[in-house]
């Protein structure tokens, strides 16, 4: 390998940190896209670099591209363009914010057909990284989403985080310490067993295809999150729903797209695609904890939805 050119050599590499810094990326930005134009940025830069001083170029590249990610963290803050609240004046529900009433922009789903994950998306799904969670770090500003992503996901010291931020160390640990408390708060952590999710989300099709309300509310957790993002062209559908009633009621809307739903998987956790005449109409990701459903995540947007990878599924 020490006979290679140069940029080859170089090339080499980085490949080995690639999947590492994507997911970093996906973590901090919450856009495959996003993440993937991160990453070859930190190529382009690394290959105008001068980097043979570098003793640890994982963790050179990695500071690369978390400074990338804040950046546009702090530029989608400032331009609020993709922001939920940039689509609606009003939107429905009321809660807390990250939560219902405050909606926030809809990470981007990794879907794939259960036990056939993408090896290129498996590093993306590693330490069960549900939408769910995602949905939370997206309320989080961009300075405590990249001190807790990276310390309390990559076990990055905070004394290398800290000069990302313009912080101390000891400001830094603050920063990821409050977004803890956050996400413990907000982002409950599916049960394991995957079967055991497939039969409440089964359950829960079942009894809205059957009307059965009473059969939903034992199905939904007391405190159930309903987050829907419709786009621009499905503006009503843009919503924030939260208990289990209040959830219940809106699912029976769901009731003639019952027959069409497919079985996937959204970033490792049970959910559902709705596949009408082969036209994605939304994607479904389901929390399940108890046994009970805690939080569904639905992406209906249009937009959003032409722009999803579902080669996995076929």
């Amino acid at each position: 390998m020490t006979d290679l050119p140069g940029q080859e050599l170089l090339a080499l590499r980085f490949e080995e940190h690639r999947s590492h810094l994507r997911a970093v990326a996906y973590r901090m930005l919450g856009s495959i896209s996003e993440a993937e134009d991160a990453v070859q940025e930190a190529w382009l830069r690394l290959s105008r670099t001068d980097v043979s001083d570098v003793e640890n170029l994982g963790g050179w590249l990695t500071t690369v591209v978390a400074r990338l990610c804040l950046n546009g963290l702090r530029s989608r803050e400032t331009r609020r363009e993709d922001s939920l609240e940039a689509r609606l004046d009003h939107p429905r529900g009321t809660g807390r914010p990250g939560g219902a009433g405050h909606p926030v922009r809809m990470p981007d789903p990794v879907i794939s057909r259960e036990g056939a994950v993408d090896p290129q998306d498996q590093v993306l799904l590693a330490d069960s990284v549900g939408l769910a969670l995602l949905v939370v770090l997206e309320s989080l500003a961009p300075a405590e989403r990249l001190a807790f992503v990276l310390h309390d996901m990559f076990a990055v010291p905070f004394d290398e985080i800290a000069p990302m931020i313009d912080r101390t160390p000891a400001a830094a640990r603050q920063l990821a310490s409050r977004a803890r408390r956050r996400v413990r708060g907000q982002a409950p952590v599916p049960d394991p067993d995957l079967a055991r999710q497939r039969e409440a989300v089964s359950a829960f099709f079942a009894a809205t295809r059957d009307g059965d309300f009473d059969a939903l509310l034992a199905l939904l957790d007391p405190d159930v999150v309903l987050r829907s993002d419709g786009g621009v062209a499905r503006a009503r559908q843009t919503v924030v729903l939260t208990g289990a009633r209040t959830v219940a009621s809106q699912a029976s809307l769901y009731r003639n797209l019952a027959p069409f739903v497919l079985p996937a998987l959204v970033n490792g956790a049970a959910g559902v695609v709705c596949v009408v005449e082969d036209r994605l109409m939304s994607v479904m990701a389901f929390t399940v904890t108890g046994g009970r459903i805690v939080a569904i995540d639905v992406i209906a947007d249009p937009e959003r939805l032409g722009d999803l990878d579902l080669t996995a599924l076929r």
